[in-house]
């Protein structure tokens, strides 16, 4: 395995808190006691947050529950794993999930977790982005079945809503409103709509236990630094200590959540969500007009807010939704609330990067 060749994310104390902040919460953490995961997508923001967290609770509390952490780059994954070097309850496998059979003998709890999950990959590579959704979730919910597993967990997306015609202040789980699927940039939401479809075909043919996690627009220091979200790219410039540029008039209405928060809520679905349902994991807290978001940003370094064009690949990748707000009142009753609000998540993000990109 390779040693890092720049700071690790560990070394940051402030993300070392992050991480200890959501182990030390009661989640229901021995139902995974001496049990398996199995985690496609686990490099990336979430996935990797994920694998932070479990390993510390198996340090601290020897929960004994080891992860199989796969990704298409096997590198990337042993550059981001590292500090985990020969230790037993983290096993890392190169997979690709629409090509490669996923020969894994175990997995009590299975989380699909992959998938392109930013604008640019829209645009430049929209058939493998629905081919992960789609064929991927396929994948891992076959995996789930020949493993026995106990539960499976499906990341989806706010994107499922598509755009609020204004005569909804939130969507809940039931709600829905239009996406035109005649466009590149719906291959995004209509594959996802099309994992979760799945994951209730295979709930009703096979027994499989399933639930999904609707996640709204996650930002955190796990983030890539080749991330073209706007909230990204807000981000990234604070900590060059440039201005925030904003690509649009900033009118659109969403949620957003610090991906602690959101590994917390994934959590809170797996192991004490009712099966078959979708949970929104959203808190008014992270509900935010962009402008007033670019804003806020600028203002935590001292910069302004600039307005520019788009590309023309940047704009065939962005949403059109301008009201994406979501009501977190589901899984609110089951007991998650999230530990940062956006002032605090955006202070701790660029906190934290300013260090690793140092």
């Amino acid at each position: 395995m390779r040693t890092p060749k720049t700071m690790h994310l560990l070394d940051n104390p402030t993300y070392r808190d992050d991480v200890a902040a959501l182990a030390a919460l009661d989640l229901g953490w021995d139902r995974l006691a001496d049990s398996s995961i199995v985690l496609s997508g686990a490099s990336g923001m979430i996935g990797s947050f994920l694998v932070d967290v479990v390993m510390k609770k198996n340090l601290d509390d020897q929960l004994n529950c080891t992860i199989t952490a796969l990704a298409r780059n096997r590198a990337g994954l042993e550059e981001r794993f590292a500090p985990y070097y020969q230790d037993k309850n983290l096993v890392i496998m190169k997979a690709d999930l629409v090509s490669d059979s996923l020969d894994i003998p175990r997995g009590d709890y299975v989380i699909h977790a992959a998938s392109n999950t930013h604008p640019v990959a829209y645009a430049t590579d929209p058939i493998g982005t629905i081919t992960t959704n789609v064929q991927g979730t396929f994948a891992m919910l076959e995996l789930a079945v020949r493993t026995q597993a106990r539960r499976m967990c499906f990341l989806s997306t706010v994107e499922i809503y598509g755009d609020n015609r204004g005569n909804l202040e939130s969507f809940a789980e039931h709600d829905m409103g239009y996406i035109d699927c005649n466009t590149l940039r719906a291959g995004y939401p209509e594959s996802k709509r099309t994992g979760e479809a799945l994951c209730q075909a295979f709930r009703a043919h096979h027994g499989l236990d399933v639930v999904i996690a609707r996640l709204p627009r996650v930002y955190g220091p796990t983030m890539k630094l080749t991330d073209t979200k706007a909230l990204s790219q807000f981000l990234l410039k604070a900590v060059g200590g440039e201005d925030i540029v904003l690509k649009s008039a900033g009118h659109q209405h969403y949620s957003y959540l610090h991906v602690a928060d959101s590994v917390s809520g994934l959590l809170t679905c797996l192991l004490s969500g009712e099966a078959g349902q979708a949970y929104n994991i959203a808190h008014r807290s992270g509900d935010i007009v962009l402008k007033d978001l670019a804003g806020l940003v600028a203002a935590s370094v001292g910069r302004e807010v600039v307005f520019e064009l788009p590309s023309e690949v940047e704009q065939r990748g962005f949403s059109a939704a301008d009201k994406a707000v979501m009501d977190g009142s589901k899984i609110a009753a089951l007991g998650w609330s999230p530990l940062y609000d956006i002032p605090q998540g955006i202070e701790r993000t660029i906190m934290i990067l300013k260090d690793i990109v140092a």
